[in-house]
């Protein structure tokens, strides 16, 4: 279905059932099975209109394979574990942090890999790349086995769907999509008043817009359950900040912004993800300091790593080297933008990077 019949259908639903809230709205272009935009096009790497980080250097998905075999061994090197991915892309990420991990084959002897993925078309690439690992595929995070969780979600919260609402004078109003002669356009819901929206965002002053996501909350607590019950680590890396912070409900298109009321279907659509709630759903699993990506990856050794494997490079492979080193971790770039967020047990030994400076001696 293309770009121009997909909005006829939100039209009609529209019209139907009236204005649509943002979360509705994501729903609708991202996973509708026949227009969706994860469910008809891959939209990671040069082919797509984004790149991930795993995209930019296999040495991301190395200092992370390496992250999770030191919380591994300093969880005493439990067995069973379930290693899973949130969202995997093509299965690039998995496959470099498994390439890492055969430094202790003992880790990936225990490990049974479970990918949690929505896309038919990146289901059949995660299959391709990680065939010899025998990964179980699941809808939702629900459905894994209960054991200790080693679990990873690289720009996977920032897609689920939000809603939107704007403190007016007369209280606060969702931010809907509604239909004006054929188009989609932004407008205002009737004044409402829920104890969780004033008691989360009562001091707010009029005009602000602020972002509520409960399908991320939702699966941070059921993180945490886990990890609590069991043991185990999670690392939550996207773009975004502590609290939430104005509009950042976005397109992407062909690498570039776009209007996300246009071309429904065709291009990526995400917002910021505020990282204390999730924190807080959480609980009881306990939730490290956030850090930038930058930070984060220098604290592992990913400047030594590349140093490295820059000594056997020259010419345009070394420079296309030091610029993904760059944009891995650089202020400018992507090391300031996006932020990582640790969660392991209470009583557990802290998490390398995080809690405390560097890998250590496994």
């Amino acid at each position: 279905m293309g770009a121009g019949r997909a909005q006829d259908r939100l039209l009609r639903r529209i019209a139907q059932s009236g204005p649509l809230s943002v979360a509705e709205f994501m729903t609708e272009a991202l996973l509708h099975p026949e227009f969706g935009y994860y469910m008809k096009k891959p939209a990671i790497g040069r082919g797509g209109d984004f790149v991930t980080a795993p995209e930019v250097s296999q040495i991301f998905g190395e200092m992370i394979g390496l992250w999770f075999l030191q919380v591994w061994s300093d969880q005493g090197r439990p067995s069973d574990v379930n290693l899973v991915e949130l969202g995997g892309g093509r299965g690039t990420f998995m496959a470099d942090i498994l390439r890492a991990a055969k430094l202790l084959p003992e880790f990936t002897q225990t490990i049974r890999l479970h990918m949690v993925e929505a896309s038919p078309l990146m289901r059949a690439a995660q299959a391709e790349a990680l065939g010899q690992y025998q990964p179980q595929f699941h809808d939702t995070i629900a459905t894994l086995p209960d054991g200790p969780l080693y679990l990873v979600a690289n720009e996977f919260f920032d897609a689920l769907p939000i809603r939107q609402f704007q403190k007016g004078r007369d209280g606060w109003h969702e931010r809907q999509i509604g239909a004006d002669q054929g188009a989609l356009i932004w407008g205002l819901g009737p004044v409402i008043a829920p104890d969780w929206l004033t008691a989360r965002f009562g001091d707010m002053p009029e005009g602000a817009i602020v972002e509520v996501n409960a399908a991320a909350e939702a699966i941070a607590s059921d993180i945490g359950r886990r990890i609590d019950a069991h043991g185990g680590a999670a690392l939550l890396i996207d773009y975004g900040d502590w609290i939430s912070a104005g509009d950042t409900f976005q397109a992407v298109k062909d690498h570039r912004y776009a209007d996300p009321l246009v071309d429904i279907g065709t291009s990526d659509l995400t917002a910021h993800v505020a990282f204390q709630p999730l924190a807080a759903s959480a609980a009881p699993a306990r939730a490290a300091p956030l850090q930038t990506q930058g930070l984060f990856l220098e604290r592992l050794g990913i400047t030594a790593r590349a140093q490295a494997l820059a000594q056997k490079l020259h010419g345009d492979a070394l420079q296309s080297h030091i610029a993904a080193h760059r944009r891995l971790t650089h202020p400018e770039e992507m090391g300031q933008l996006f932020k990582v967020l640790g969660l392991t047990q209470q009583s557990a030994p802290a998490l390398p990077g995080l809690d405390d400076l560097e890998i250590r001696d496994m």
